[in-house]
């Protein structure tokens, strides 16, 4: 690997383009470097992969990358959380007007948005609307058109709860925020995706592709680089619902700051207070249509946010660590990206074997949250220094705000 004026790393050689990697003084593992090796060897590829500084590998493709194509898309390369991102907003509320206990805050929250997972994903499901109340129906009715034409040629799709999760939080690493910047003013900051829906949508057309690799006797390194060739039904088909489930997970997003918000605001807990901002709503899972390098191109991004010169956008770091909302500088060679966060530095399965409910608890000392074995994984040590992430893509986006969370509801 060598470094190239000191902004990024490379890796190349005759086996496929090169990866550029915003990776100084920041953990990059062995099996992250293979996926990437595997993915450049493609030959659709445009120019190189980019590499952000939270890399990691991933199930299916690296976390992390960015990925610009010109004939096909790789759906592993999204993923199956499609959409999933941030969005944050800053209220006129001050440090000093909140509790001393957060409890009650948090529990507002709790109240307002649905999240976890229990019986199985069923009916029972408290991560899910029993009942979807009137502005998330009106939402699904601008939705539905499109979800209807996606299940009408692909009904496997249609095998599951869309409604339902539409303002609904999840599992693992989502999670509603309320956050101080560095002056002390107060945002609320969350973190979803486009649920069970773009679940279904991902696993699908990943398997799809799958097939249609077998039906050409076209051999992969990885199963998983299995893609769709631009002017076939499938390609079609999978952007279109791709494109859908991006705007499923932006609504989502808004409803649940929206419902958190009016919580709070009436919860008694707070005084008054109104939003100072229009959200930062981005995705961080997706596909994007670009022009880069001469060429127009798909531009996927897993675990990366698009930063086009003055574009907003926000990095979260753990559960104990500090957030960042950024601007970006409009980098040429990442493709107009940044991280999407700190990235893990361990599996899910190894921070739970490593650390203790002690562990934790020390470390989200002064933030109210769950402090219980079931977030184990989820524990700030299982991720890279946010410190160490920001300081590897300086040449990617400035520091606008600098946020540290006081209250954090998780899935």
């Amino acid at each position: 690997m060598s470094r190239d004026n000191g902004n990024y790393e490379v890796l190349s050689d005759e086996a496929g383009r090169p990866i550029k990697a915003w990776t100084v003084g920041v953990p990059f593992e062995d099996e992250a470097k293979k996926q990437l090796r595997n993915l450049r060897g493609l030959p659709f590829i445009h120019k190189w992969v980019a590499v952000m500084p939270d890399v990691h590998r991933g199930y299916g493709a690296t976390v992390g990358s960015v990925v610009p194509t010109v004939g096909a898309v790789v759906p592993a390369a999204v993923g199956v959380d499609i959409g999933c991102g941030m969005i944050a907003v800053r209220t006129t509320l001050r440090a000093d007007q909140l509790p001393d206990s957060l409890r009650g805050v948090r529990s507002a929250i709790e109240r307002a948005v649905p999240h976890g997972r229990s019986d199985n994903g069923g009916r029972n499901d408290v991560g899910a609307w029993r009942v979807a109340p009137a502005r998330h129906r009106q939402a699904w009715a601008r939705l539905v058109e499109g979800y209807d034409r996606i299940v009408a040629k692909h009904p496997r799709i249609g095998r599951g709860p869309e409604l339902a999760h539409l303002g609904t939080l999840g599992t693992g690493n989502h999670f509603i925020e309320l956050c101080l910047d560095e002056s002390d003013g107060v945002w609320l900051m969350l973190h979803s995706g486009s649920r069970g829906v773009g679940n279904r949508i991902g696993s699908y057309f990943i398997e799809l592709a799958k097939e249609d690799m077998r039906r050409w006797f076209i051999n992969l390194p990885d199963g998983d680089l299995a893609y769709l060739a631009e002017g076939t039904e499938h390609f079609e088909d999978y952007v279109f619902a791709v494109s859908w489930a991006q705007e499923f997970a932006a609504t989502n997003r808004a409803l649940m700051l929206q419902e958190a918000v009016e919580a709070l605001q009436s919860s008694g807990e707070l005084p008054p207070f109104e939003l100072k901002d229009s959200a930062v709503n981005c995705h961080h899972n997706y596909i994007s249509r670009e022009h880069h390098f001469g060429k127009n191109c798909f531009v996927t991004r897993k675990g990366a946010v698009r930063a086009r010169e003055g574009d907003l956008g926000i990095i979260p770091g753990s559960m104990g660590a500090r957030s960042y909302i950024v601007r970006g500088k409009g980098n040429a060679d990442s493709f107009h990206s940044c991280s999407h966060g700190a990235g893990r530095v361990m599996s899910r399965e190894a921070a739970k074997r490593r650390f203790t409910v002690e562990d934790h608890v020390k470390a989200t000392a002064g933030v109210e949250c769950r402090k219980d074995v079931d977030v184990i994984d989820e524990t700030p040590a299982a991720y890279k220094p946010i410190d160490a992430v920001m300081a590897a893509q300086a040449d990617l986006v400035e520091v606008v705000h600098t946020l540290k969370q006081v209250v954090c509801v998780k899935g």
